[in-house]
């Protein structure tokens, strides 16, 4: 059992990483490239990441020990239609000498796995986008939301960037000097905070600077809404605290009120002490007060840790999720 390994990769649109480790929850490899979505790069793209995030994970390894793999990726469902993407991916695998299968399974399934060990819960993700999904027996449930940019998104990094922008823009509408988070909106997106003589001017060159710019750019403008959020900003305190009650609204969409199981925050916006989390999890706790509320982890180690369940020596996968995500040190 010591001598196996297994395999897991956690690709997205900006990065690809991917973790090697033992049954017995060693680390031995791991490996980063570019994005490796083939939806946002295409598929020869993406497969040339994967293959370089791979053999660097494999360095000093035998790949012929790897007994199984996983991949997690927003949109797995391309490769189980796309023959061109599969094809590209599995060139990739092979490559590297690598032997055994592989699955590939949905990013908010890895997501809720690196936080969490248990079958059944709740992962909420806000990033760019916002999506809340149900897991059940470890497999990807009912979602909400995940509507993209247009339709959703509520309380999602672009769902701020737009609030900042709209708080800017009534506040140029009536004539208010702009506050801390307009300074930054103005500042950010041209250039100065100074409001021309004839503030309409102003709200036109603002509302120009956004329009020119893909609508998914406005996501940028999320750091500066926390920022003034942090400073204690009322206007930018009651953007974020909506866009807590708009996710744990998602989330109420799919989960009962009696649901005691784990909820997992995911994505840049609600990982770890951000003033989005922070105004989240009273929210969620008070929804949910039995269930216990996780941060995500290391995807890679997630997907290498869903990979390893597949095995029969892996006995107590619990055990072995301990061991994994054990805190360093």
């Amino acid at each position: 059992m010591t001598d196996a390994m297994v395999l897991g990769l956690d690709v997205g649109g900006t990065s690809t990483r991917a973790a090697v480790v033992s049954l017995t929850g060693e680390r031995l490899g791991g490996g980063r490239a570019g994005g490796g979505n083939p939806t946002s790069h295409g598929a020869e793209r993406a497969a040339e990441q994967l293959r370089i995030a791979l053999a660097a994970a494999l360095t000093g390894l035998d790949p012929r020990r790897v007994r199984a793999g996983v991949i997690g990726l927003a949109g797995a469902g391309r490769l189980l239609t796309d023959s061109a993407t599969r094809s590209a991916f599995d060139r990739a695998w092979r490559d590297v000498g690598l032997t055994c299968p592989y699955e590939t399974v949905g990013d908010a399934l890895v997501g809720y796995a690196s936080g969490a060990a248990e079958p059944d819960g709740t992962i909420l993700i806000a990033g760019t986008g916002a999506i809340a999904a149900e897991v059940r027996d470890l497999t990807l449930g009912r979602t909400a939301d995940g509507h993209g940019w247009l339709l959703g998104d509520a309380g999602s990094g672009f769902w701020l960037g737009r609030e900042g922008v709209r708080h800017t823009l009534a506040a140029l509408d009536s004539a208010t000097p702009p506050d801390r988070l307009g300074t930054l909106i103005l500042t950010e997106l041209l250039g100065s905070a100074e409001v021309a003589p004839r503030p309409r001017d102003t709200v036109d060159a603002l509302v120009q600077a956004v329009t020119r710019r893909p609508p998914v750019e406005l996501a940028r403008l999320a750091p500066l809404v926390l920022d003034a959020a942090r400073a204690g900003e009322p206007p930018a305190a009651a953007i974020v605290a909506e866009a807590a009650d708009r996710l744990t609204a998602s989330v109420s969409r799919i989960r009962s009120a009696d649901d005691a199981s784990p909820i997992v925050l995911g994505g840049g916006l609600l990982t770890g002490d951000t003033p989005l989390a922070r105004a989240v999890r009273p929210v969620l706790a008070a929804r949910w007060p039995e269930a216990p509320l996780r941060d995500a982890g290391d995807g890679a180690l997630a997907a290498a840790w869903l990979a390893a369940r597949t095995l029969p020596e892996v006995t107590d996968p619990a055990a072995l999720h301990r061991r994994l995500f054990r805190p360093a040190g």
